[in-house]
């Protein structure tokens, strides 16, 4: 059995084996991550798009987020959990953020909490930082900001915004973020952003040189019907083959070859025969 997975762990694992990430938002879906022996598990904001249908990230809210963390944490998963602080959580204020931070950590059973943003978010931060609440970073498209960049575009094209984002990044690993999620760059700033920090970085569509790499565990195994973004590489079509598990438990229904006499109860034979003999037998005969 392999052991806990730590924050001190995975700031270890720089340059080092290569980190991996998958998002779950409930106690069944942590423990197929974790029997995986997958290293961190993100109870994502993601959450508000891939299970409850909604367009995007923005409608993900502290109590939304506490209530997944702690459903993962149920699992007693020995991966790391890594919550998102949803959008307007932690933009207010240090006291705000910091309280909404404590319910992730205190009632989600959060091991860390992730939040989107660079140089402007190093307050809060810091602020996190001295709460003793490990923080993972997040750059480039930072899906909370959906709306300011004009939709999910990739970051970082421009030369002017390549050296901005690593400005963000060397200031977050100065003020001691544990990790940096890198989402939607060119893979060559990926790599000097790697290169250029001593932290690891966890790439979603950043390309292949990160410490690290974090997919959503719907688009992993092919449970997202929907349109899937260039970096999504899926290994599995569950959904094909619920759908046909599906049709197939609804023609048994229908052909009365489910329940079999093997998936049902019984009592024993005297009563069986004495309701029979009650109801079903009395209720048969003709009136008359």
């Amino acid at each position: 059995m392999r052991d806990k997975v730590t924050v001190p762990a995975i700031k270890a694992r720089k340059h080092a084996t290569k980190l991996t990430m998958v998002t779950a938002y409930d106690a069944p879906m942590a423990r197929i991550v974790d029997e995986a022996e997958i290293d961190m598990i993100l109870v994502g904001d993601s959450v508000t798009t891939t299970v409850l249908g909604r367009p995007d990230t923005l409608a993900a809210t502290v109590d939304i987020m506490v209530h997944h963390s702690a459903a993962v944490a149920q699992a007693l998963p020995r991966a790391l959990i890594v919550t998102d602080m949803p959008w307007l959580s932690y933009h207010i204020s240090i006291e705000e953020t910091t309280r909404n931070a404590g319910r992730l950590v205190r009632e989600g059973k959060a091991e860390a909490v992730k939040l989107e943003g660079g140089r402007k978010r190093l307050p809060m931060v810091e602020a996190l930082l001295a709460a003793e609440i490990p923080v993972m970073g997040h750059l480039g498209l930072t899906p909370q900001s959906v709306h300011a960049m004009g939709g999910y575009k990739v970051q970082g094209k421009e030369l002017e915004a390549a050296h901005e984002l690593l400005k963000d990044a060397r200031a977050l690993a100065e003020a001691g973020v544990f990790a940096l999620v890198l989402e939607g760059i060119p893979d060559v700033l990926a790599q000097i952003i790697t290169q250029e920090i001593d932290i690891p970085t966890i790439g979603i569509g950043a390309g292949p040189h990160c410490d690290g790499q974090v997919l959503v565990f719907h688009d992993i195994l092919g449970l997202t019907t929907n349109h899937l973004p260039k970096f999504v590489r899926q290994y599995a079509q569950l959904a094909e083959i619920a759908t046909s598990a599906l049709k197939q438990y609804s023609a048994d229904v229908q052909a009365g070859t489910f329940p079999a006499d093997s998936e049902t109860y019984h009592t024993h034979k005297e009563v069986a025969r004495t309701l029979k003999n009650q109801f079903i037998e009395q209720s048969a005969k003709p009136e008359g």
